[in-house]
């Protein structure tokens, strides 16, 4: 499995865990940094110079707070997104979708969402 395998999982929504064989050691977040590297190495979108100086300057410290920071963050987007499925799932079942209408059309959303969306729509039940 490539780095870019990996990358593309976490894109799909996969959590992922990567552990050696070997010796059981969590490499999980050795690979996602191996992973920034090499999205910074191709000119893609990556972390702000500053916020990765601060980062190495303030060391164990900074990267607590970080830690909890993004944690919390992250947990707000999680939260965020549970209440979207919800009322999304309140509003298929009121306009009468049916599951696999709306699996295509959360499909379609996630794709367009990542720059490539679909001609596809959701078909009527019938």
């Amino acid at each position: 499995m490539t780095l870019e395998d990996v990358a593309e999982m976490i894109r799909n929504g996969m959590d992922v865990s990567v552990v050696d064989a070997d010796t059981g050691e969590d490499l999980t977040a050795m690979i996602l940094t191996e992973i920034l590297v090499e999205a910074a190495r191709s000119r893609r979108a990556s972390l702000p110079a500053a916020f990765l100086s601060q980062l190495i300057r303030y060391g164990d410290a900074w990267d607590e707070f970080a830690q909890k920071s993004l944690r919390a963050s992250m947990g707000a987007v999680a939260t965020s997104q549970r209440e979207f499925e919800r009322i999304f799932q309140q509003w298929a079942t009121h306009t009468g979708l049916s599951v696999s209408d709306e699996r295509q059309a959360r499909k379609a959303r996630k794709q367009k969402t990542r720059g490539r969306s679909t001609a596809s729509r959701p078909r009527a039940r019938r």
